[in-house]
């Protein structure tokens, strides 16, 4: 009897050290992808919104972001906020410290992040004070974040006017130029505000101090001359030196427009193959394979019910310079998410996502992150 149960527990022994190993090789074998409930909402805080991702010099990983007091809607009352993670964006530190206060009728949302070549940080959010006048501005930090200088506006009081500039949008060329895609909705001596955003971009060859638009004004036309939305843009720098805008609308895809000259001038907006709802695209070049990366709400094969939702959130990459995209994988695919103004940021060999999730429309804020590799099995 004593032999026999002494069997029967090397067994249960043997047998607990494979299950073991199983489920260890399961999750070694299993989904990569990192997702963390990061910004949910809360009393008094009922959305947490359109941010930016920094490296400090101290090797942290900064997140600023749209902090609302006053309610969900784009509006609503809120200031900038931030949190940081010193492993790479696995972790990140539970408390909110304020970096900026709001000073605007409305609100300060939608925040753009830059290191610049005399190594400042440069923050870009808009300040709202109506439907007449939304405009982004700049401060910069010498001292890793820690104090910033005073607003100063890229679009002059003569343009005043309700423009759109999202999060993570404001880009330095290679050649230092800064460029930033804004839409406008409203102007002085316009009827009313408008959906239908006439899209330039404002560029600095001074490091922020002076600011000009650019010659090209893109409205949006179909190839059968009815008219397009154009909305929340954004550019890429192209490996040849040209430069590729993408921007959202209300004709199931994304419309791109290229510059051959750091955005002077730009071509005439064309539908691109990226099918999505009317919600807005991020694509950044990954450092370590030199491909763009595109983060998007895919509407490739999507079923009717959810056309026109912002959902599923998908990546995928290109090696073209963005005239095809491949490998497109599925982050998250719930028929009832919110997911989008995504802010794109590599550290570590890894990729780490800021972008709007959850069931309620813009109110959560997730950090999803997974290896480059990910993107190429």
């Amino acid at each position: 009897m004593k032999s026999t149960r002494f069997v029967i527990l090397i067994i249960l022994v043997l047998a607990f050290i494979v299950a073991s190993q199983t489920i260890q090789a399961g999750q070694e074998a299993g989904d990569p992808v990192q997702r963390i409930e990061l910004l949910p909402p809360g009393k008094d805080n009922p959305r947490n919104s359109e941010g930016d991702f920094i490296r400090l010099s101290d090797g942290r990983i900064m997140l600023i972001y749209t902090h609302f007091t006053g309610g969900r809607s784009d509006h609503a009352t809120a200031y900038l906020a931030a949190r940081f993670s010193s492993d790479g964006g696995r972790n990140w530190t539970d408390e909110d410290v304020k970096v900026v206060s709001n000073h605007a009728d409305m609100n300060i949302m939608s925040v753009s992040l830059l290191r610049l070549r005399d190594g400042r940080i440069a923050l870009f959010y808009l300040v709202k004070n109506s439907l007449h006048d939304c405009r982004p501005v700049m401060r910069t930090s010498s001292d890793e974040g820690e104090t910033w200088s005073e607003p100063a506006g890229i679009i002059p009081d003569q343009d005043v006017g309700y423009y759109v500039m999202n999060n993570d949008r404001v880009v330095q060329l290679e050649s230092g130029r800064l460029v930033a895609p804004v839409a406008r909705h409203h102007g002085p001596s316009w009827e009313k505000w408008t959906a239908y955003g006439r899209v330039s971009c404002y560029l600095s060859d001074d490091a922020g101090r002076s600011w000009r638009r650019s010659k090209t004004v893109l409205t949006g036309e179909k190839e059968e001359g009815t008219r397009v939305m154009l909305q929340e843009p954004g550019v890429v720098e192209l490996d040849d030196g040209r430069l590729m805008m993408f921007c959202r609308t209300n004709a199931g895809r994304q419309y791109v427009s290229y510059s051959e000259d750091s955005g002077e001038t730009w071509s005439a907006v064309r539908a691109s193959d990226i099918v999505s709802p009317r919600s807005p695209a991020s694509v950044e070049r990954i450092p370590s394979t030199g491909d763009l990366l595109m983060v998007w709400n895919n509407h490739e094969s999507v079923p009717a019910s959810l056309k026109g939702r912002r959902t599923p959130l998908s990546v995928a990459i290109s090696r073209d310079e963005g005239k095809s995209w491949e490998k497109a994988k599925t982050l998250y695919d719930d028929p009832e998410g919110w997911y989008c103004y995504t802010a794109i940021h590599f550290a570590d060999e890894r990729v780490l996502l800021a972008h709007c999730a959850g069931h309620e429309h813009l109110a959560q804020t997730n950090i999803t992150s997974f290896p480059v590799t990910w993107l190429y099995r």
